[in-house]
């Protein structure tokens, strides 16, 4: 299936590479105890640019760790250092014995959360095709005492997992960054278990985005341009084979796009 999203001027390699370059700098701004995010601010920076920006263009903060106030159970996680637009593990009903599987994780928030609610029995998986960051994750937990998290390197269209071996897939402002979604989507399907949950934080796109802002690469890696719509996404889950599937609109974070929890379920369980 091709890609449902209008097409950036480069290729799958070329928009993986610049991701990876710029979330790699993200990391090490981070170590550095420098302020990066995941935003539309992002639009005037160059594509390789270290920091990626944390708010809208009227300088409201609608990514980051601030995102993370009111959850409890984020103590101690790594939340000052999200790039995402959500908090998946509020909405993802995770329990004692959950498999999780964080695409995309980053500095490893959300998979320390994930790894506290599974706790004792549960486990947490973060991916990500970042070295620094998976260093940078591995580093976190440690830091933590957690010690039912791991971290694995690998891309979102190759998931290095097994078939039906996690309960619930989860991802934070990470999905829109691919430059083929449906098979993103695809993989997650499939290494989910019959009834598992599919439960997200993501940007998704008016239908009226403009092709300038589709064109931008630095707003592509600033998790704006590489947006699905709303149809494009519920078209994706069902062709990936998911069902019951919810797009809830949460804030707005560009002038032509909104961040949103996306769900849905695979069948059987």
């Amino acid at each position: 299936m091709a890609e449902l999203s209008p097409q950036s001027p480069l290729g799958e390699t070329e928009i993986r590479e610049l991701v990876r370059e710029r979330y790699a700098a993200a990391a090490t701004a981070i170590a550095d105890g420098s302020q990066t995010g995941c935003g539309a601010e992002s639009a005037g920076a160059s594509c390789c640019a270290p920091v990626v920006g944390l708010t809208d263009a009227g300088g409201t903060e609608v990514f980051g760790g601030s995102l993370y106030d009111d959850d409890a159970d984020a103590g101690g996680a790594p939340v000052a250092a999200s790039l995402g637009c959500g908090v998946p593990t509020a909405v993802a009903g995770l329990g004692d014995g959950d498999t999780v599987l964080d695409l995309g994780s980053g500095a490893g928030a959300d998979v320390l959360i994930s790894a506290r609610r599974v706790a004792p029995s549960g486990r947490a998986i973060g991916l990500d095709m970042t070295d620094e960051m998976l260093d940078l994750a591995r580093a976190n937990a440690s830091a933590a005492g957690i010690h039912n998290a791991e971290f694995v390197k690998g891309y979102l269209e190759a998931l290095p997992l097994p078939d039906a071996c996690v309960d619930v897939v989860i991802s934070n402002c990470v999905v829109n960054l691919s430059a083929d979604k449906p098979q993103v989507l695809r993989e997650a399907a499939r290494v989910l278990r019959p009834g598992g949950r599919f439960a997200i934080s993501d940007v998704v796109a008016e239908a009226g985005m403009d092709d300038a802002t589709r064109a931008d690469m630095a707003q592509w890696t600033g998790c704006v341009a590489g947006a699905l719509t709303r149809e494009e996404f519920e078209r994706s889950l069902a062709d990936a084979g998911l069902v019951d599937v919810e797009i809830r609109v949460t804030h707005r974070v560009h002038e032509h796009a909104c961040a949103a929890i996306v769900r849905a379920r695979k069948p059987g369980g």
